[in-house]
């Protein structure tokens, strides 16, 4: 099995569970995951099963599209409802003026400072780890991230609606936390569904307890090829001689093909992926990623 499972997580597990369940089917093949969900959180989640674990690098810059609600006047230090209550604040009155001021705030490039408990690693260990030890650990350096879109609405006094569109690199976690904090008061993510990711959505996904049923049971489900998940890549074709020799790592087969450009191609061969190239600084093909039959 090579390809990708498009699964719509439930609530109450995380990434790492998912695979394991999914792997228990698929064995011997490798299994991984495009872009960690929180076990709250739900939505689309890419599951990479045999070679398509070679292409997560290639997909990660596609946007990611999530709904979620914040709760205001309360925070917790996880920014998420797993955590415990460290802060409340009265929440102000505002209106839906107020609110789109706050969204042209968020919109576009900002910093932005990762929340304590992530997988951002110091001495290489992650964050979360030495959090949930008590350890006094100073906050992570802000970095820059992208919003392309941003909608707010209010769920009544403390609860706000959103729809958000982002670059890789972003946590919607600290988002709530700093839009709780421009409107004067304090919050976290209450709720998070991934909609979008992968250049995938969520229409495409199925339950995780249907997919695992068709594992065990059959039929299988339906996979997305990784010709077709690298379908926005240009392509190169190859003929059957240079596709076996690209397949034995024989990387001077490039040569028998584009010689100028930039960024990364598809090397394709009747409809079958076989490589992934990309151009060196003498602008010329170098191997990437190689696929078997």
């Amino acid at each position: 099995m090579d390809g990708i499972l498009l699964i719509d997580k439930p609530a109450g597990m995380g990434s790492a569970e998912v695979v394991r369940r999914v792997k228990r089917f698929v064995k011997p093949a490798k299994v991984g995951h495009l872009g960690t969900l929180d076990p709250f959180a739900t939505g689309l989640l890419p599951i990479l099963i045999g070679e398509a674990t070679k292409i997560a690098q290639f997909l990660e810059h596609h946007q990611k599209h999530y709904q979620g609600v914040i709760a205001l006047g309360v925070q917790t230090d996880t920014l998420d409802p797993t955590g415990q209550v460290i802060s409340s604040a009265a929440v102000p009155a505002f209106d839906q003026g107020r609110l789109d001021q706050i969204v042209q705030r968020f919109t576009g490039d900002f910093e932005q400072v990762p929340p304590l408990y992530s997988a951002i690693k110091r001495a290489g260990v992650p964050l979360y780890k030495l959090a949930r030890k008590g350890m006094e650990v100073p906050p992570p350096q802000a970095r820059v991230v992208h919003v392309s879109h941003l909608q707010l609405r209010a769920d009544g006094c403390e609860r706000l609606r959103f729809s958000l569109r982002c670059a890789t690199g972003m946590y919607v976690r600290s988002l709530a936390r700093d839009i709780g904090a421009e409107l004067g008061t304090v919050g976290y993510l209450a709720e998070l569904r991934r909609l979008g990711t992968g250049g995938f959505s969520i229409e495409q996904a199925i339950a995780l307890d249907e997919a695992l049923a068709m594992l065990h049971d059959g039929p299988m489900p339906a996979l997305v090829g990784l010709n077709e998940a690298l379908a926005f890549m240009p392509a190169v074709e190859a003929d059957h001689s240079v596709a076996r020799r690209l397949r034995n790592g024989d990387a001077s087969a490039l040569l028998s093909l584009v010689r100028m450009g930039q960024g990364p191609v598809r090397v394709v061969c009747d409809r079958a992926l076989v490589a992934i190239a990309q151009f060196g600084p003498d602008r010329r093909l170098n191997l990437a990623r190689v696929f078997g039959v």
